[in-house]
């Protein structure tokens, strides 16, 4: 059901579409009002991507509680949160700005689908390897 939009998500982009139906049964459909944080920084709520629907929201940098920056704006079509999935926690706050309606890849479900099917982790790992070697201009 999701396997097209998650075909747009540069991790998910080379997988099989069998591979990419496996991980969009662990996707859930989520809305967020004005205020609603989808994540926060430094903690484990909301770890997981998102693939924005429609909706507005504000991705910035919170220190002891206070706004340091407003890094950017996402709309719908934007992806947020891949790094999540890796690692469980977020580097920013990312709040919903106006009534937003978002695909959500939980990391706990994410998690489980790799471990029913080990080979998509065989299939991220050289993803990873190919961005990581493009950072580094290494290609």
């Amino acid at each position: 059901m999701y396997e097209d939009l998650l075909a747009r998500v540069p991790l998910f982009a080379n997988l099989s579409w069998r591979e990419r139906a496996w991980i969009a049964d662990a996707c859930r459909e989520r809305d967020y009002l004005p205020g609603d944080d989808l994540m926060r920084q430094d903690n484990t709520l909301g770890a997981g991507l998102y693939i924005l629907i429609s909706g507005r929201v504000r991705v910035s940098w919170i220190e002891a509680g206070a706004l340091i920056a407003e890094l950017e704006y996402a709309e719908a079509g934007a992806i947020l949160g891949e790094q999540t999935l890796l690692d469980e926690v977020s580097t920013t706050t990312i709040t919903a700005v106006e009534p937003t309606h978002a695909l959500v890849l939980p990391i706990w479900d994410f998690r489980m689908t790799l471990r029913d099917f080990p080979d998509i982790a065989i299939h991220l790992l050289a993803i990873l390897g190919q961005q990581l070697r493009q950072r580094e201009g290494t290609t």
